[in-house]
């Protein structure tokens, strides 16, 4: 009998845990912990059960795990992913790709020498109601497709994360939520010709992170556009995505769950309400991950993808700091 395959989840944070305990209920692979915080990985062990634990990630590598998960904060993702696929692991890691456009461009360019999966997790491809979307688009129900607009207010997070880093963290507010430019890259298929950002510090709250409001606009050949607006001031959070064209238009609202559909030949609008368990995303995230490392199929956020919403990042953060707008050939990096 083949003995299993070792996984490694890095990090036991929020998000780690959650990696950790449905990856625990699967009969193909063995599951591991990795964390210097002995208490964090004790309060991982009480949602998975009893797992092998690691606190020290040089030593796990010398076990030589066949797979690893990174789920640590943002700055530890290129050095960590890097030394991952050195030591002959396939990898998962968490967005971002980085914390900093350069050193995503060295994992970019590094990463191609080793014969390993490296894919990122960009779970909300996985979201039934971020597919139903994407299946009007390419349907064509939408004609043109001439604007867009992500909304994510969310004060939970810096109550919901356990380190603090954002306080500390310029432009935190984009790395949590490097989601919505790769969402508008998986959806388009295009790059955006520029972006320009304004953010601000603002409010009497106990939690702060700078910037805590920043609306980006990003333009694109011919006459789309889209914006994305992040802030960590709405409490309870609140998220719609908003998508016109010249035939119809989609609103999603992602609290209630509900998407609207505008078809302007009918002059109608219909509804339907997305129904589904939190939890199913990410399990389908990890089987579309085993099965690029089967070969059954292929990776569905590689490098190549992950960096385009990095540069999407460094542009609005440069554009934040000079309140120009910044062209994307501006900041790529890539050789």
């Amino acid at each position: 009998m083949a003995l299993k395959q070792r996984l490694v989840v890095v990090g036991t944070g929020s998000i780690g845990r959650r990696h950790a305990r449905l990856l625990a209920k699967r009969k193909d692979i063995t599951v591991e912990l990795c964390d210097s915080n002995p208490q964090s990985i004790d309060e991982a062990l009480k949602e998975t059960g009893m797992l092998r634990q690691h606190q020290s990630f040089d030593l796990m590598l010398e076990s030589k795990p066949d797979i690893v998960l990174i789920a640590s904060p943002h700055h530890y993702h290129t050095e960590q992913t890097l030394r991952s696929l050195q030591a002959g692991a396939h990898v998962l890691c968490e967005k971002p790709m980085s914390d900093r456009l350069d050193t995503a461009n060295e994992v970019l360019l590094t990463a191609k020498r080793y014969d390993r999966v490296l894919v990122y997790g960009f779970s909300n491809h996985f979201h039934p109601g971020v597919l139903k979307i994407k299946e009007k688009l390419e349907s064509g129900q939408l004609g043109e497709v001439l604007y867009i607009h992500f909304h994510v207010g969310t004060y939970g997070t810096l109550m919901n994360s356990r380190s603090r880093y954002q306080a500390n963290t310029e432009a935190a507010l984009l790395m949590d939520y490097v989601h919505q430019p790769d969402l508008l890259y998986w959806l388009l298929g295009e790059i955006p010709k520029g972006v320009y950002a304004a953010g601000s510090l603002g409010g009497k709250l106990e939690l702060m992170s700078n910037p805590n409001s920043m609306t980006m606009i990003l333009d694109y050949q011919g006459p789309l556009t889209a914006s994305i607006h992040l802030n960590y001031l709405q409490y309870p959070d609140r998220s719609h995505y908003e998508l016109l064209g010249d035939q119809g238009w989609i609103f999603y609202d992602l609290n209630a769950n509900i998407i609207y559909f505008g078809d302007r030949n009918k002059a109608t609008v219909d509804q339907e309400e997305i129904n589904f368990d939190r939890d199913s995303i990410y399990e389908a995230e990890h089987q579309a991950f085993f099965d690029t490392i089967s070969e059954k199929r292929s990776a569905e956020s590689s490098a190549e993808d992950a960096f385009q919403s990095m540069m999407v990042v460094e542009a609005a953060i440069q554009s934040w700091k000079t309140k120009q707008r910044v062209a994307l050939e501006q900041v790529c990096l890539r050789h």
